[in-house]
Formats: C-alpha cells, structure tokens, sequence
C-alpha cells in the first residue's frame, strides 16, 4: 500500500506538469470514482454485436458511476501488484493519458487510486468540436474522452517502433472504451479528424502530449433513462426564438444552443432585425425567418439572445427593452449568452438576479444589480444566462430543463 502511495504521489505530480494548465495545477477537485463493476449482464459477444457509430446525442448527463467505467474500461488497473491495467502496452510503459471533457471541467483519469483530478473548471467541448471533423458530436455528447499519448516515455526503449507502439495502444483502449458504453447502454463515436495543434490548446495539453483520440460518449438521440424521456417530453412541442444581430452572431452560440433545442424537439425559429442569409463572425450563415419588430411574446416559451458584436444593434432598441421586460412579467423562459446578457441588464431585469456573461460585460452585470457569479451558464428562476461559446451546449441543455420544468 505504501509503493502505490508513492506510485500515486509521482503519478499525480506528473499528470499535473504534463498537462500544464497554468490555472489548475493545483487540483480543484479530486473525485474518487466508485469501485468497477467487474461483471454484467451483457456478454462480449453481444457487446460486439451492438457496437455502433453514434453520432447524435441526447442532452441527458452520463452517471458518474459511468464515467468511473468508463475510465476503468481504458486505463484500469486489474493487477496492483505490477500496475497492469485492462489495455495492453508495449513493457507496461503506458504512455497514454486519458483526459474527460465533461460539463463541470477537464478531468485527467489517475489509475493507481482510480479517481479523477479535475485540471480545468471550463467546459471544453464547444472548443475541441470546433476542432474535429465532427463537430456536432462532439459538442453533444455527454463526455469527450481525449486520448492523449507521450511518445517520450517508448522512444528510449522501443526507437523507431516507438510511434507504432503508441497508435496501437490507443486503439486498444478506444475498443475498451466503446464496448464498455455499449454495456452500460451508452452511445459512442471515435473521432480521428481533428487539428492536433487546437486540440491541444484546448485542452491546454504540452507538447509532450499528443493528443490521439476524442472518443464522444453519450446517451444516442432519442434515448436515455426514463427520468430522461419524460424531460424531453416536457420539452417537445414548446416554442423558442433565438434572436441574432443582422451581422456578426456568435456562430457556435447559435447552432450548438440551436442543435440541443432540435434534439429536445423545441421548435425553434430565429429572429433578427432582418429577415434571409446572415453570416455570422466565423463565417457561417444561419436563415432569419421573422424581423424582431414583429414578435410576440405570447407566440413563445422562451426568448433567447445570441451573442456576437452585432448583438450590440439590441442594448438600446426601446421595442427590444419591452419585449425583454414583457418575458420577465409573463413568467416565459429569458435566455442570453456571451455578451448578450447586457441587453437584459439595460432591460433592467436583472436586479438581484443571479446572472453571468463574457467576461467584457461583467460590469455592466453588476451595476444592473445582477449578483455575477462567472459560471459557465446560470439560471435564477427562468432567467438564463452563459458565458460564451464554450459553454453554448450546456446553455441549451439548461434551457431545455427549464421549460421541462425541472
């Protein structure tokens, strides 16, 4: 007990340089994952049989105790005494890391106590989606595992193979992985198109990681627990607008915030102070059907607000005060991300509201009464508001919540 002590120690001081976020190495959280189930009901043979790409995700969050599997699945340890884990490695060097990208942060797996250290308290999926090939599953999934190898620790003893050796112990852990989902009923893709060079800024990794593999996990589309469904149910059928500026939007906030009403079959419309193509800050365009000036409230169960510098066109618009002030009155659901939350704020509906936004607006936030907690997205009563395009999937999702009435 005391070597693994130790072995834990050195494993830990490691990750923590390794993967060298300068605002978190010194752990936020430690979560010590629950013991691995070490049977099931399902057979390998069937594991086998059912494994499938699954590319679109429900809005429903993994269980902890399916993460613990999850990453017991790639990188457990099942021999203490010589550390050997479920994936085999070339020498038992195990150059890989596995990193989960989860809505309350970045998490890197420590196998020797089987528990995870939190390395980052941002939600990282929006930015690792707008670095891979496919974007929308990434974004959606409930976990996105990061492989991430260290070619470092083969090249000594295994020279030119050393590369070899690393590719194919990550694809031995990713096989894991997903029959391992397949087992606890969850949906899995493997995505390999990604710009190495982004992946690792997300994930702030060093260059003595490479990060090999995202490999999304989820509850597929149209699936989940019954808890789930019924949510889903209390969402289908209600009616969202999100209103963007006649140019510049911030495109992730509106398709991915877009994307988790669809799946949650909100019907959704967007608004703006024209009508046809704009292009938003990033290049791509979204189709307004409706000019602001002709909405109505009652029409509505949520009104949403997209940041973007063209939401700037809102802050002072005298029939958008209104329409924001009317939400409020009506009890309908009031959303806004990134900078657009300062157009509730001139709207003065935030008074003693517990709000947040990008970080250029906090201010305003504040002297609108607002009491601003910085967090990714927060709700106060059917106010809803985000920070920015990292956190634009869970923004949908906690719209989705909220006009399910949880």
């Amino acid at each position: 007990m005391k070597r693994l002590a130790i072995l834990a120690i050195v494993l830990t001081c490691f990750a923590t340089l390794c993967l060298g976020r300068s605002r978190s190495r010194t752990p936020q959280m430690i979560i010590q994952l629950t013991d691995p189930n070490l049977t099931g009901d399902m057979s390998l043979e069937a594991a086998l049989a059912k494994r499938r790409s699954v590319r679109q995700f429900s809005s429903e969050p993994i269980k902890r105790s399916q993460i613990s599997q999850l990453a017991w699945a790639g990188q457990g340890i099942t021999e203490p005494q010589r550390g050997l884990r479920t994936a085999p490695s070339a020498g038992a060097t195990y150059p890989i890391e596995l990193l989960f990208a989860m809505p309350e942060g970045l998490f890197v797996y420590r196998p020797v106590d089987h528990s995870l250290m939190q390395i980052g308290n941002q939600d990282i999926r929006s930015g690792l989606a707008a670095a891979a090939s496919m974007a929308e599953s990434v974004a959606g999934a409930g976990c996105d595992i990061i492989v991430a190898g260290s070619i470092r620790k083969l090249t000594d003893q295994y020279k030119n193979n050393a590369r070899k050796f690393m590719y194919m112990e990550a694809g031995h852990i990713a096989q894991n992985i997903q029959l391992q989902a397949v087992c606890l009923g969850l949906g899995s893709v493997t995505v390999g198109g990604f710009d190495t060079n982004q992946v690792r800024k997300a994930s702030n990794l060093t260059r003595t990681l490479e990060p090999l593999y995202i490999i999304c996990v989820g509850y597929p589309a149209g699936q989940g627990t019954t808890e789930t469904s019924q949510g889903q149910a209390g969402a289908a059928g209600k009616k969202a607008v999100l209103i963007i500026g006649s140019q510049n939007f911030r495109d992730e906030e509106l398709f991915e915030t877009k994307r988790v009403l669809d799946a949650a079959q909100v019907q959704t419309v967007i608004a703006s102070m024209k009508t046809g193509i704009i292009r938003g800050m990033l290049g791509n365009v979204a189709e307004a059907s409706i000019p602001v000036n002709r909405l109505q409230v009652d029409d509505y169960d949520a009104i949403i607000f997209i940041g973007g510098p063209g939401a700037a066109e809102y802050v002072g618009n005298p029939s958008i005060m209104n329409m924001v002030r009317e939400t409020v009155r009506k009890g309908k659901v009031l959303a806004a991300i990134g900078v657009a939350p300062t157009i509730l704020a001139n709207a003065n509906v935030l008074a003693g509201i517990q709000a947040t936004s990008f970080l250029s607006e906090r201010d305003i936030i504040i002297q609108a009464g607002a009491i601003y907690t910085g967090f990714p997205v927060q709700r106060d009563r059917s106010i809803i508001t985000a920070t920015g395009p990292e956190a634009a999937v869970q923004f949908g999702r906690v719209i989705v919540d909220t006009l399910s009435g949880r």
